[in-house]
């Protein structure tokens, strides 16, 4: 990188480095403009903790983004090439963000909105594998408690458990069964302090966190080529604790069924089927479109293993859950 660039780099990143420099600050993420998500190092950190910075304008997010672009001679263009941008910053810090029409966080984002994460490079070697509970003659550390503990048998605990516990869900039901309206239930269970990340193909999902990122890729107007595959390298690089889909299709089952397996908990999803069992072959089904030499028995034994289907049916104005697997 030749210096006037790096100095111009250096100096843009001012009010994003203020933050990203501090000794306890594993990761920064910015999800709307002049807001900005600190996650902090430490086994006892909350989570996330959220501040105000009015310098994180919308003009200067998208400024840093084509800034970046520029330096590392990466293609960027929300309106017709990529929206996305990866790279690594001054420091070997982990950049990552969207912008453009794929990016809302409030229904009226008609225009598209930005967000961002740095993941901060760190050179502490004290953290050793004691740290991560390996040790000579000790046993491995289970850090999920609820992974070993049988389902209830009631359906709404059963439901509720699954959701704490941290299982992806997929609600089944034909047109007009009320699939969404559930589903939007579903995330007012999820613990608040989560961070959220939706990917949909219109804006229906509305999430109480506030720490969210809502991915647009529609149907009808999408016009640059962001795809669902090139939608995982950014789901996974902006570290969400949940995953939430509309509904299932075939442009988009490889892509959630792959995020289903990369170690996040509580994926949710729709889908349009009568039942849990044809639930779960509809889903492959739909795999198949994108990935045709998947094996479509094993991928349905797979779902029934880790994929909890809720059920839902509809006899004149009544809608019901029918099924809890």
């Amino acid at each position: 990188m030749p210096d006037a660039n790096f100095k111009v780099l250096e100096s843009t990143l001012r009010y994003l480095s203020y933050w990203y420099s501090q000794d306890n600050v594993e990761e920064i993420a910015v999800n709307h403009p002049g807001d900005i998500w600190l996650r902090l190092r430490g086994r006892r950190a909350t989570p996330w903790v959220c501040q105000q910075d009015p310098n994180l304008s919308r003009t200067y997010l998208e400024d840093i983004i084509h800034i970046i672009a520029n330096t590392y001679e990466l293609p960027f263009d929300p309106e017709r090439g990529t929206p996305m941008v990866f790279a690594t910053l001054p420091g070997d810090h982990r950049f990552s963000a969207i912008a453009g029409r794929n990016i809302m966080y409030d229904h009226d984002d008609l225009v598209g909105g930005v967000a961002l994460c740095i993941r901060v490079h760190s050179d502490d070697v004290h953290f050793g594998l004691g740290d991560y509970g390996l040790a000579s003659g000790e046993k491995l550390q289970t850090l999920n408690p609820l992974s070993h503990v049988s389902d209830p048998e009631d359906p709404f605990e059963r439901l509720m458990f699954s959701i704490k516990r941290g299982d992806h869900i997929l609600v089944s039901g034909a047109t007009a069964t009320g699939k969404t309206t559930f589903l939007n239930n579903l995330l007012k269970v999820l613990d608040p302090s989560k961070r959220i990340l939706t990917i949909e193909d219109s804006r229906e999902l509305i999430v109480p966190n506030k720490n969210r990122v809502h991915l647009v890729l529609s149907r009808t107007e999408q016009t640059n080529d962001l795809t669902y595959s090139k939608v995982i390298d950014l789901v996974v690089r902006f570290t969400p604790d949940a995953i939430i889909g509309g509904e299932i299709s075939t442009a988009n089952a490889g892509a959630l069924w792959e995020l289903m397996g990369s170690g996040h908990e509580n994926c949710f999803a729709t889908i349009h089927a009568e039942s849990a069992e044809a639930a779960y072959k509809a889903f492959a089904d739909r795999i198949i479109h994108t990935y045709p030499t998947i094996d479509r028995a094993k991928t349905i034994q797979e779902m029934r293993e880790k994929l909890r289907v809720v059920q839902i049916n509809r006899e004149g104005n009544i809608r019901a859950v029918t099924e809890v697997t």
